[in-house]
Order: C-alpha cells, then sequence, then structure tokens
C-alpha cells in the first residue's frame, strides 16, 4: 500500500459483524514466556507505526467492539468513525497489562493527557457516542441493520477525499505528524 501510487485513501474494517478488533488473544499470549511476549508486542508496534506511517489517509471504520489492540489500531488511523453501539477501551489495566502497541501514546494525543489517564487508569469502556464527545472518533453513527454503519459513513468520508489532489494530502499528513513531533 505505501508504494502503490493508486491507493488514495485505505479503510480498515472487520470482517466479523460486532468486532472492529478484540485485541490480542491473551490465551495465547499467557502461554508465552517473557522473551515471546517481548517479541510479540515489539511486532505489534511496529505494525501500528507502519499503519500510522502510511502516506494516505487511513480510516477505522469502528462497527462494534475495538478493545486493547484493537483500540491501538484504530488510534493508529488518521480518523475513526464508530457505531453509536461500538465498546472502546484500552481494557489492558483490568487484565494486569499496560496497552504495548502505541495506546499510551496515542490516546493522549487524541482526547488529551488527564482523559487518556482515566481511561487507561480504569480500563473503562466507552461507546461511539461518548467517543465522539471527548474526541476520540471523528463520526458516531447509529448502526443500521447490516451492522456496517461506521464503514459506510467512512467510505463517504473517503469519498470526500479522494477528489483532492494526492499530493496536497500526502503532504498535509506528513506536515501535520511531523508537526505533532515538535
Amino acid at each position: 500500500l505505501r508504494f502503490d501510487e493508486q491507493v488514495r485513501v485505505v479503510v480498515f474494517k472487520s470482517q466479523v459483524k460486532g468486532v472492529f478488533c478484540a485485541g490480542a488473544d491473551l490465551k495465547e499470549r499467557a502461554k508465552m514466556d517473557d522473551a515471546e511476549v517481548g517479541e510479540f508486542v515489539r511486532k505489534l508496534r511496529n505494525l501500528m507505526d507502519e499503519i500510522a506511517a502510511l502516506p494516505v489517509p487511513t480510516i477505522a471504520a469502528i462497527d462494534g467492539y475495538a478493545l486493547g489492540g484493537g483500540l491501538e489500531l484504530a488510534l493508529a488511523c488518521d480518523l475513526r468513525v464508530a457505531a453509536s453501539s461500538a465498546k472502546m477501551g484500552l481494557i489492558e489495566t483490568t487484565r494486569g497489562l499496560l496497552p504495548g502497541a502505541g495506546g499510551t501514546q496515542r490516546l493522549p494525543r487524541c482526547v488529551g493527557i488527564g482523559l487518556a489517564k482515566e481511561l487507561i487508569f480504569t480500563g473503562r469502556q466507552i461507546d461511539g457516542e461518548q467517543a465522539a464527545s471527548m474526541g476520540l472518533v471523528n463520526h458516531s453513527v447509529p448502526q443500521n441493520s447490516e451492522g456496517d454503519a461506521a464503514y459506510q459513513r467512512a467510505l463517504t468520508l473517503a469519498k470526500e477525499i479522494l477528489p483532492q489532489a494526492p499530493f496536497a494530502v500526502k503532504m498535509g499528513k506528513m506536515a501535520i505528524n511531523k508537526g505533532m513531533e515538535v
């Protein structure tokens, strides 16, 4: 995707109804030794960084649960659209863990330090409407009977981006991202 000039916007969605991404398989992780866990988390963090570094806009279409690493995936995207019924949270502290794939850096940039700390410290799950009110998602939409309302809104958003000058959009993304680092 990074090198395909035909790609102008990437929309992340799930094929599983009611789940955007439920995060890591904690039963699988429990069977890993410390070295394996470290490698697993490093690879996951690298994947999220690669998604964030894509040169084109990325949109997460959250039509269900986005928990732990699932929310970290959404946070790695430039834009987020959620169904009002979606459930999101960095719930790792409820399992004795820490968000390890960039959530502790990306969530505060999105919602502010105090709110990010509250959400991470409590492991609280929020719905799409709450996420929109705190700036975690760009749009919250009522879920439809097909279960893909966020995806449909994400496609509409992508169609608003497509007519814009590709180079200007890419440079705008880069300037915003670099500007956040200074």
